[in-house]
């Protein structure tokens, strides 16, 4: 670790293979907390290559517990966090519409980082179980097509930085890898970032480790998801139209029919008011701006799936998963089948 240091302190960037090196210290717990956090300062202070992000990257993953699924149109929708809008649950809402739909969808969450109720928080004040290992996710994805990935459970790893990123207080390189290391190693996802940077690197990012088709995304309005209350901001890379660069664009709810909502209209309060509201869209009884944006974002995220014609059948299938009562049926069956197969 020290030669990767005297790198760093020289203002010098580390190679792919040395970021991998580094990051399998961080992992393999041989490197020591001092050094963690003068790696983790200097990079934030010097600001991370793509090199280096792809590398830290390519090994969390590989530290990280596996989950096995057959499904190569499966997909995930999650965010960094911290944008401070204290919304309701957006992606976890969103991601039970598009399981309804039948796309199968890895969820990969935590608890809160920026509101009251993270995606662990809600799925656990409705009765899903959360804290289930390999074989129990894989259970769920197989029998419900959606499962709830509990990030400390599959990232053993991370409890050897987790005391110094405590420490410091401060966002790291590693509020971006998150969202990027999903278990089921899925290649399609939609990711919300902090900032449009961020968004923009972590296009790039999966881009360069084989992803199939994924958005990231930041919103004017300083949400991680794609809002109904100003433009968004996305970055999509899609490996069928061989163009190794993802494209950018922005988009507005005007574009989409949708009717533009103060963010007040989307706040979110504590696990259980989230679960109530998240209930409700799925019910179909709430037809304000919530339901909105989880059918704009559940929208987007079966886009990255390949299994509809466009954006437009997106949508559809989406309002349609509400409608038909798939998606609440879809919840049910997730909070039934996970509690059977909790731990003892």
């Amino acid at each position: 670790m020290d030669e990767y240091l005297q790198t760093i302190a020289d203002g010098d960037p580390l190679s792919r293979p040395e970021a991998e090196a580094v990051m399998t210290s961080m992992m393999n717990g041989s490197a020591r907390d001092e050094h963690i956090a003068a790696l983790l300062m200097g990079l934030r202070t010097r600001g991370e290559t793509l090199d280096e992000l792809v590398g830290f990257t390519k090994t969390m993953r590989e530290f990280a517990v596996s989950v096995e699924t057959d499904d190569l149109h499966a997909i995930d929708l999650c965010g960094t966090g911290g944008d401070g809008a204290s919304t309701f649950n957006i992606s976890t809402t969103a991601s039970l519409i598009a399981a309804g739909a039948g796309v199968t969808v890895a969820k990969h969450g935590n608890r809160s980082v920026s509101s009251k109720s993270g995606s662990a928080d809600v799925l656990e004040a409705l009765g899903v179980q959360i804290d289930l290992e390999k074989e129990g996710v894989e259970h769920c994805l197989n029998e419900v097509g959606i499962a709830f990935l509990f990030a400390p459970f599959f990232h053993p790893a991370m409890r050897h930085v987790m005391p110094v990123r405590k420490s410091l207080g401060v966002r790291t390189f590693f509020n971006i890898l998150g969202p990027l290391c999903n278990p089921a190693s899925v290649t399609r996802q939609i990711v919300g970032a902090f900032n449009t940077h961020t968004a923009q690197t972590m296009a790039r990012i999966l881009a360069q480790l084989d992803a199939d088709h994924v958005i990231t995304l930041h919103s004017e309005d300083g949400m991680d998801e794609v809002s109904v209350s100003a433009a968004t901001t996305l970055f999509e890379y899609d490996a069928s139209e061989d163009n190794p660069v993802p494209r950018s664009q922005e988009i507005s709810p005007e574009e989409h029919d949708v009717e533009r909502a103060p963010v007040t209209a989307l706040e979110g309060g504590t696990a259980r008011e989230n679960a109530t509201l998240l209930h409700n869209i799925l019910s179909g009884d709430d037809q304000s701006p919530r339901r909105d944006v989880a059918v704009l974002n559940a929208a987007y995220a079966l886009h990255v799936s390949d299994q509809f014609s466009d954006l437009d059948a997106c949508t559809e299938a989406a309002e349609e998963s509400i409608d038909s009562g798939t998606a609440l049926d879809t919840l049910k069956r997730l909070a039934h089948v996970s509690q059977k197969v909790k731990p003892d």
